[in-house]
């Protein structure tokens, strides 16, 4: 049989009066064309209503000098500078959350997911209780409570110690960091390009054991590539590595990484809230596994961590990572929240600017565009991870 033979009969398009096509064909003319009209009937309404109201459009604003203060910034930022670089540091707040927020939700809500699966009757049920409770509670006032509770910590000379150069009070977290300029950036390239050296040649490794049988170590390469390098660049560069503890002077610390109030808050009511989630995720997805899987590996005398990373897991991905990319974007969403407690991510820096220079259209525009630009992103990021883990026919 033919190529040409397995092929179905292609069907013909018609246009002939009275046939489905062309009565598709004009129906889509029609919704395309009321979408299009009530577009421009609003866009002409409003161009009008800002005419007779004498207010200027356009983003010409973005070049003077935005005269707002930004308490907790990530980039380097004066009041005199611009608001388009008040916006930048906006964003940058945001993804300071969005990233860091999707990584740690990622991690609890895995731990939290297993948890509930595990055989411990107490652990289980802790981890149930969790998940329901954080469920069913709004997130603002999770937000609201985490908020309080860190402002009714004790003042800084009374702050609490947890570890040794960690404190806790009031006026956040504050923890011991290492100051990072232009000499630790080419490091830490330097250590990145390593490790994505190393995963190639890793991945190549792996390809020749399939197709010859013979194991060949990678732990090498690591060592060479991720350590050896970035220290030698280190040592060649001679790059300090000096950690700034914190210390109390006066009414509030200096030195060190101080995650504020109003950060911190938000971080801890993100990731807790959006890992309840993300626990059930992992549960079902690690219950969609087929038993016969479970009964192989304990048949092959697998211990359990090892069996859940090795073999269960991987399998699960592809049910988890679908609905765990809603999640991402729930959480990235989420974090436009922070203007009710006092964080200056990008919301809360355009609702600062259109009070200033009611350019509200534009503020609007430009809150909407930071946020589909961040959810494309993600979610081209999680599909090309999707069709990396889904199953081939061979």
């Amino acid at each position: 049989m033919t190529t040409d033979a397995r092929r179905p009969p292609r069907r013909r398009f018609s246009l002939a009066l009275g046939s489905r096509e062309l009565k598709g064909l004009l129906w889509q003319v029609v919704v395309v064309g009321t979408v299009v009209a009530i577009i421009v009937f609003l866009w002409s309404n409003t161009v009008h209503n800002l005419a007779a109201r004498r207010i200027s459009t356009g983003f010409a604003f973005l070049g003077r000098e935005a005269g707002m203060p930004i308490a907790d910034t990530l980039l380097g930022y004066n009041p005199r500078d611009t608001y388009l670089w008040a916006f930048v540091v906006g964003v940058a707040n945001t993804l300071r959350v969005a990233v860091i927020g999707i990584v740690l939700a990622t991690i609890l809500g895995t731990v939290i997911g297993i948890s509930r699966l595990s055989a411990n009757w107490l652990l289980a049920r802790l981890a149930a209780v969790y998940v329901e409770v954080l469920r069913d509670i709004p997130l603002l006032l999770q937000l609201l409570f985490w908020y309080v509770l860190i402002q009714a910590l004790p003042p800084a000379r009374a702050a609490w110690r947890p570890v040794e150069g960690v404190f806790l009070s009031n006026r956040g977290l504050i923890l011991p960091w290492v100051p990072v300029e232009a000499s630790q950036l080419w490091v830490l390239a330097t250590a990145a390009l390593g490790l994505a050296v190393f995963l190639g040649i890793r991945h190549a490794l792996i390809a020749r054991q399939m197709r010859d049988g013979k194991a060949r170590r990678a732990w090498p390469y690591a060592l060479a590539l991720v350590i050896v390098l970035p220290a030698l660049s280190s040592w060649q560069l001679a790059v300090p590595w000096t950690i700034a503890w914190p210390e109390l002077r006066g009414f509030n610390f200096v030195g060190g990484l101080t995650l504020a109030p109003e950060y911190f808050a938000l971080l801890i009511a993100l990731v807790t809230y959006t890992s309840a989630f993300i626990a059930e995720i992992v549960r079902s997805g690690i219950q969609s596994v087929p038993r016969g899987q479970w009964d192989a590996a304990n048949a092959l005398g697998l211990r359990r961590g090892f069996m859940l990373r090795r073999v269960i897991l991987p399998q699960a991905l592809r049910v988890i990572v679908p609905p765990m990319t809603s999640q991402y974007l729930n959480l990235t969403k989420n974090s436009s929240l922070a203007v009710a407690i006092g964080y200056q991510d990008v919301v809360s820096i355009a609702n600062t600017t259109l009070n200033q220079t009611g350019q509200a259209i534009e503020a609007i525009a430009l809150i909407m565009a930071v946020f589909l630009t961040i959810s494309l992103s993600i979610s081209v990021f999680m599909n090309w991870f999707n069709a990396r883990i889904a199953l081939v026919d061979r």
